[in-house]
């Protein structure tokens, strides 16, 4: 007997987002080999690790992590892709809820109040119809029991793409371009920031100022993957 889920299978198969092919019924969203072959970081466990080190004197921030390493022409910047342009959402919540089982009981990172993502403007977020930065914070959520928060931070203005940008561009490009809503009710609160994926921080950087503005307020960082140049 051939059972609805086969039947659809057959139609639509289901692909692994590492390397294309096929899923077994017991695999979800990567196979077996490119979920063991993952090329994680483990910054979470070093309190000096890259990430962390961007920011030193130039924010106030705890700590920051990222969860792969991330190199043009490989996997992660095929989940990537396929998470930011293809409608690919499952790839950020299973990836962060690949990445919250490990950061549960990292004394760095958890507890804290809340994840909060790094907001798309409201004119991308109509053309994407998600935030890719949300559906990690989503997985991340599932695995460490931490709420998300998609309000606290508002992004004000829409930006270019950072793709192709200097380094000096891109700081210039997202300069003063979030507003923090209702501070008073997050003053001394513990907060998990999450983006994609990081290359000169930039980003994140602006966020952070902004966050900075809330009296007594910790701030973490945790990315997909870190492409720092």
């Amino acid at each position: 007997m051939i059972y609805l889920s086969d039947f659809i299978s057959l139609i639509f198969p289901r692909i692994c987002a590492g390397c294309g092919n096929s899923l077994w019924k017991n695999e979800e969203v990567l196979c077996h080999f490119c979920e063991y072959h993952l090329p994680k970081t483990n910054f979470h466990l070093d309190p000096d690790n890259p990430v962390t080190l961007l920011f030193r004197g130039r924010v106030a921030l705890e700590t920051g992590a990222a969860f792969l390493h991330f190199h043009k022409g490989s996997k992660v910047q095929r989940m990537v892709h396929q998470l930011k342009y293809k409608g690919r959402k499952d790839i950020g919540v299973y990836l962060g809820e690949l990445y919250g089982q490990m950061l549960k009981d990292a004394p760095l990172f958890c507890p804290a109040d809340a994840i909060i993502p790094v907001p798309l403007h409201k004119k991308k977020y109509m053309q994407r119809g998600y935030n890719q930065s949300e559906q990690f914070a989503i997985g991340l959520s599932c695995s460490m029991n931490i709420p998300v928060n998609n309000r606290l931070l508002t992004r004000t203005k829409a930006t270019e793409t950072q793709t192709r940008k200097s380094r000096f561009s891109r700081y210039q490009n997202v300069n003063e371009i979030f507003t923090v809503n209702s501070p008073q009710d997050w003053a001394g609160k513990k907060l998990i920031l999450v983006d994609d994926v990081i290359t000169t921080g930039a980003t994140l950087e602006s966020c952070i100022l902004a966050l900075n503005a809330i009296p007594g307020v910790r701030i973490s960082i945790v990315c997909i993957a870190s492409a720092m140049i």
